[in-house]
């Protein structure tokens, strides 16, 4: 793991608020694709399991279904340590994603209309008490939870650091075009944006991902793209990119990967930072290792932490 003590960790910053949805994927068994285990699961979910693991003290904002999967996604977040104290619990079941992890990468197929999981309360009076505040994935796209996630983020970019991971995903069930949409007005609003540069070719077509990550932090943004296998790149405002590889490590399963990356870059920021996204070169160096770690373990079947938490 990267060595950060020497870049003088903050003490207790303020907690971060972590917004969306968490439901349950289904994941074929082993080498047996005809049988499914289910498993907690959701960008925003997993970004929080993955904070509260790395030593931060998250709030999450969802909706947990009345039903069995719901009561073992309260058991998940509130095991790792995540607060539930902002969320709701409404009479609705939980919505599900089936995996297919592939050669290329993983698809999903989604089951979300009439769930819990996207009834989320509306809590963006609570956004100003937060150091920062999270948005991303489903919950971003998908109503009602996609209006309380843009009134939040709102919120959020006026009082503090709001980060976006647009987290694309496509689906029969999502409207292609208003989904883009959403998800260009919370990077517009962002102070942080991670992305994948498969996001980035969804989000701007008619843009190479870096020329997209240049203009995002030309405004003022801390952006970071991330490739998978090829590691990630951050673009500050008026500084050179910094790039890291991605860690060897044998892979068990990409699932997640990308979330414990953003659970890994937040952990970084809330400790040695106090939320201040302005960084050098040597401290944007060391978020993206830290966060590169963080992800590698999950990759290799670890759990969602790199050797060791972060202090805060």
């Amino acid at each position: 793991m990267t060595d950060t003590s020497s870049l003088g960790p903050v003490r207790a910053p303020r907690p971060a608020l972590v917004l969306g949805e968490a439901l349950v994927d289904l994941v074929p068994a082993g080498d047996d694709a005809s049988v499914r285990v289910a498993q907690p699961g959701g960008a925003p979910a997993n970004v929080a399991v993955g904070l509260a693991r790395l030593g931060g003290r998250p709030s999450f904002v969802g909706g947990l279904g009345d039903d069995a999967f719901g009561s073992r996604l309260e058991t998940w977040l509130t095991g790792a340590g995540v607060d539930l104290s902002l969320s709701a619990r409404p009479p609705l079941p939980t919505a599900l994603a089936v995996a297919d992890p592939g050669e290329h990468g993983n698809t999903y197929r989604f089951h979300l209309g009439d769930t819990a999981t996207f009834a989320l309360p509306d809590r963006s009076a609570d956004a100003g008490r937060f150091g920062a505040v999270y948005v991303g994935g489903l919950g971003a796209v998908v109503e009602p939870a996609a209006d309380v996630v843009a009134t939040t983020a709102r919120a959020a970019a006026r009082s503090g650091v709001l980060a976006v991971d647009p987290n694309v995903r496509e689906d029969r069930t999502l409207d292609p075009v208003r989904s883009v949409e959403r998800l260009r007005e919370l990077c517009a609003l962002a102070r942080v944006v991670k992305a994948s540069d498969e996001d980035l070719v969804r989000l701007w077509p008619d843009a190479e991902p870096e020329a997209s990550c240049r203009r995002l932090a030309g405004q003022g943004r801390l952006v970071v793209l991330t490739r998978g296998a090829r590691g990630a790149t951050a673009y500050v405002q008026d500084a050179p990119a910094v790039s890291v590889p991605a860690r060897p490590v044998r892979v068990v399963n990409t699932i997640g990967a990308g979330d414990a990356f953003m659970a890994g870059m937040l952990a970084w920021l809330g400790a040695q930072t106090g939320w201040r996204t302005e960084l050098s070169g040597p401290e944007t160096r060391a978020m993206l290792e830290y966060a590169a770690a963080t992800a590698a373990s999950v990759c290799a079947g670890a759990g969602t932490e790199p050797t060791a938490p972060l202090g805060v």
